[in-house]
């Protein structure tokens, strides 16, 4: 039978450790989270997104150590560095908690006090690695040696990443301290455990036949772990150690995966004292068994074992809800490869807010996730290409040829005929929230495109720049074609605001006021004053990621630092040294020094237009030359042949917007005919053929004055 009663989601990430900065990688997780929270919010759900800075263990000790702090200190530097690269990627959270927090050390506690009543808890002497240069007993992931299952070199002291076998840091081959280098002494110390063996009959169940896992994952537990007794869960570690001392066993501490997990439930204990509310409202059980409120976990597959297993034990044994869903997504690769620093391509958070839109990152994260466990891949020519082309080319600029005609007038009073396309895109609204709701946002996007590429077609067909020219008789056809326009492009940033919300608050601004709900995509406005165009989105420049991945590489010990100025809007950095300044490098003037002066009416005998490369591709007998296809707008295209091969992919030009020389006479090669010239900067001084590119607004067609 059905539940009756309203949703109620508490959604969490996997809480990033305090230790390190956020990178491209982590945010695969958060924006995925961040997409599904703001679909479920403009389906009108009740959804919290809870997450806090996972603070403790050695790491941190040893790091405030070398830098003469108290980890408190550096936990909170931590916090806001993390807090501000969120903000930057538009990732908003209800509530960001610390797991070093009274209500975190209170929750903990709790659930202890449940594990020793169930009888759960046992002691033992455990034989455990020491670093005896940096002076204390060595967590998991601060050894690294050869696996004793599978032998495969260079892994860490808990698990395999070849063969997913668990073991305990004693058991590698050849370990190696990774904070001091030196080899690990192995010395006996009492460690507590919880015994989840007891908990085995439970766990196969809800792991095998919950729904809450995908059925790789539930098969993967089953083939690995719960085909065998289940080893005791080593949950303390000895003094030295930061973290919550155990009330029950002095000179204890819990090990960060125990208090981890619980932070969860300390967020959202924050966040109901702040608004009211009960952590029992969220994470209690009726008398039928049926969660307060359904609970999506979202994390990489590298923690499931602690999510999965770990985890709804603990729950289980303090009497509170279960997961819903654990909703597991793969690793980061960029270019096919695994992100590497002396390629440029271990991106922090931080250094790409310098340099590029974090709503391309959003999309394109987006067009890939499919809700299941394989890896993404960020490769950047088709990062640029398909960004540019979908969310400039397709989206933005609908607006952006539309708009300026409707600033007298504003909407029609009534919805023109649109031959059934905003009702058809309507129609299509259930699917894309099917796909939002499974976490498959690859195909939520991939439907909305095609709408995309529907509209555009229509404009393409009705040509607005016509009309616009035909006088005051055109005036009301152009009034309805730019109505229709702008509506498509409204029902789209509705269906789009989960991944784009900036782009949302825009087309709010635009026209008909904020995008609040899912159902405005079903019913087209009209009547309704239009705001003056604002461009919406600038195109991803090859030089930008070229700046991007030089960044990211370390610098040489005799590389100067320069000193920059850090911005979360995007677009190149910020420097000390202002635009126009004498630093540009003369060199290129001097290789090629101004030519004689001309008139105004030379220069005006050269029509430079806008045009958008619709089709690209290399000459196969040439050794320079790329064939490109441009529009001018409307049904006027021209054939170029530009001497840019080897310098441009013709992927990634596809959809670009660039300048011509129009009126150039037609020149004919034994390739075909070229009937036009690309404008591009080169010469002394740098590498390359720089194709120039207007603001983004700029509509096939215009000239340059």
């Amino acid at each position: 039978m059905p539940d009756p009663r309203p949703r109620r989601i508490l959604v969490t990430s996997a809480l990033p450790y305090a230790n390190g900065h956020i990178h491209l990688g982590h945010l695969v997780e958060y924006i995925q989270t961040d997409i599904f929270v703001r679909f479920q919010k403009l389906r009108g759900h009740a959804v919290v997104y809870l997450c806090a800075d996972d603070t403790h263990g050695t790491a941190i000790m040893i790091r405030a150590r070398a830098e003469g702090r108290s980890e408190q200190e550096l936990v909170a530097d931590m916090r806001a560095a993390h807090l501000a690269d969120f903000a930057g990627f538009q990732v908003a959270f209800d509530h960001y908690g610390s797991t070093d927090s009274d209500a975190n050390r209170r929750l903990c506690g709790e659930l202890w006090r449940a594990l020793r009543a169930k009888d759960l808890v046992v002691s033992r002497e455990v034989r455990q690695l020491y670093d005896p240069e940096a002076g204390v007993f060595l967590a998991d992931r601060f050894v690294k040696g050869t696996c004793p299952k599978c032998r495969a070199a260079d892994q860490y002291g808990d698990s395999c990443e070849q063969c997913g076998a668990t073991y305990a840091p004693a058991e590698l081959i050849d370990p190696v301290s990774t904070l001091s280098g030196a080899v690990p002494e192995v010395r006996s110390a009492e460690h507590l455990f919880v015994t989840i063996e007891a908990l085995h009959g439970f766990l196969a169940d809800w792991t095998q036949a919950s729904g809450a896992l995908d059925p790789r994952i539930a098969n993967y537990l089953a083939g690995h772990f719960l085909g065998e007794p289940l080893r005791d869960w080593d949950v303390s570690r000895p003094a030295p150690y930061f973290g919550f001392e155990i009330p029950d066993a002095p000179g204890h501490f819990w090990y960060v995966w125990f208090d981890a997990p619980v932070g969860y439930l300390a967020a959202t204990d924050e966040w109901c004292a702040a608004h009211g509310g009960r952590l029992d409202d969220w994470w209690s059980r009726d008398p039928a068994g049926r969660p307060a409120a359904e609970i999506h976990h979202f994390i990489g597959k590298d923690i499931v074992y602690f999510h999965t297993l770990f985890w709804p034990a603990m729950l289980e044994a303090a009497g509170l809800a279960l997961p819903t869903k654990v909703r597991v997504h793969g690793f980061l690769t960029v270019n096919g490869q695994k992100m590497s620093k002396s390629r440029g391509t271990f991106i922090l958070a931080r250094t790409y807010l310098d340099h590029l839109d974090p709503a391309m990152l959003r999309y394109y994260y987006a067009a890939k996730l499919s809700g299941g466990i394989d890896d993404l891949d960020l490769n950047l020519e088709e990062f640029t290409a398909k960004v540019n082309a979908d969310i400039v080319g397709k989206v933005a600029n609908l607006a952006s040829r539309t708009a300026r005609w409707l600033e007298p007038t504003g909407l029609a009073a009534t919805y023109p005929d649109d031959g059934g396309l905003f009702a058809a895109a309507a129609a299509e609204g259930e699917a894309i929230a099917a796909a939002y709701e499974a976490g498959d946002f690859a195909r939520a996007m991939r439907i909305v495109m095609q709408a995309a590429d529907r509209a555009n077609a229509y404009i393409d067909a009705e040509q607005p720049w016509k009309l616009a020219k035909a006088g005051p008789e055109a005036a009301g056809r152009l009034q309805a074609v730019a109505s229709v326009a702008l509506n498509l492009f409204r029902q789209l940033a509705v269906y789009l605001a989960p991944v784009l919300p900036r782009l949302a608050q825009q087309a709010g601004d635009l026209v008909g006021g904020p995008i609040r709900s899912w159902d405005e995509s079903a019913t087209p406005l009209v009547g309704l004053p239009v705001a003056a165009f604002v461009p919406l989105a600038r195109r991803v420049e090859p030089a930008a990621i070229e700046a991007l991945l030089a960044a990211s590489r370390p610098a040489e010990p005799s590389e100067p630092i320069s000193k920059t100025r850090t911005t979360t809007q995007g677009g190149p950095p910020m420097t000390d040294t202002p635009q126009g300044s004498a630093t540009d490098p003369a060199t290129p003037l001097e290789a090629e020094p101004l030519a004689a002066e001309c008139t105004i009416d030379d220069f005006t005998k050269v029509d430079l237009r806008v045009a958008r490369i619709v089709a690209a591709e290399e000459v196969a007998e040439a050794k320079k030359l790329l064939k490109l296809t441009v529009s001018l707008g409307g049904d006027v295209r021209r054939t170029v042949f530009a001497g840019i091969k080897g310098f441009h992919d013709p992927a990634t030009l596809v959809g670009r917007v660039v300048v011509v020389v129009a009126n150039l006479a037609p020149r004919q090669m034994k390739f075909g005919l070229s009937e036009g010239m690309v404008v591009a900067a080169s010469g002394a001084g740098a590498e390359g053929v720089f194709l120039l590119s207007p603001d983004s607004g700029a509509l096939p067609g215009m000239r340059l004055r």
